[in-house]
């Protein structure tokens, strides 16, 4: 199934403000986004930056990260349905405590996803969002069923060297033909070391493989 599939064509005109002050995952989703059929026009990395941003470009949809720094998400969410009230928000975030999804809801949110849920789910989620309703994500309650299949917890998959370093180049937001030649590899070589990657931490794209070595504090300072 394609992204596109996913999304659907009622979300192809879509724009989509990302909120995220991790960059990499913010621009990671901003391209998932565009190969679904929406349209990810800006990036904000502070939730004042977001609130400019919502002002100034109205997006249709705003995905907002609830951790951030200085100002909280929630905070954030209430601004932005001032400053643009017909933007629709959904916020993602690690929390899965029902507590969570009621102050969202009460914040102005339209939408609960946790963070280190599949990129389909998301994406599907952003597709079909829509104004007075509360849309969560399947895997928020979900016991394992519906959710990436992935080490919790302390339980951390043990990653070769060289697997570390493809990792680390993922968390910069690298393709792997760069990967490849700044390691000084062979492109079939590293895409080995990619699907290992993948399979180590139950993720299927590099966007799920960030945002599960982040969850684990896989990835080295300088990879954020």
């Amino acid at each position: 199934m394609t992204l596109a599939s996913i999304a659907g064509t009622a979300s192809a005109t879509r724009t989509v403000l990302v909120v995220d002050d991790h960059v990499t995952f913010a621009e990671l989703l901003a391209g998932a986004l565009e190969s679904s059929g929406m349209v990810a026009v800006g990036i904000a990395s502070s939730a004042a930056q977001a609130i400019a941003m919502a002002r100034e470009l109205q997006p249709d949809v705003v995905v907002m990260d609830i951790e951030m720094p200085q100002q909280d998400g929630l905070a954030a969410t209430r601004r932005v349905r001032e400053v643009a009230p017909d933007a629709v928000v959904a916020v993602v975030t690690a929390h899965r405590d029902p507590d969570w999804v009621v102050r969202a809801a009460q914040a102005g949110a339209s939408a609960f996803v946790p963070k280190d849920g599949s990129l389909a789910e998301m994406i599907d989620v952003l597709g079909r969002v829509e104004a007075g309703s509360m849309l969560v994500a399947p895997s928020t309650f979900a016991s394992g069923a519906s959710a990436i299949p992935a080490p919790r917890g302390p339980m951390r998959p043990q990653l070769t060297r060289r697997e570390q370093e493809v990792l680390d180049c993922l968390g910069r937001g690298m393709q792997v033909k760069n990967i490849a030649r700044v390691l000084g590899i062979t492109l079939e070589t590293c895409r080995g070391y990619v699907k290992s990657i993948h399979a180590k931490l139950g993720v299927r794209c590099q966007l799920e493989a960030v945002v599960k070595a982040q969850e684990l504090g896989l990835l080295t300072p300088s990879a954020h």
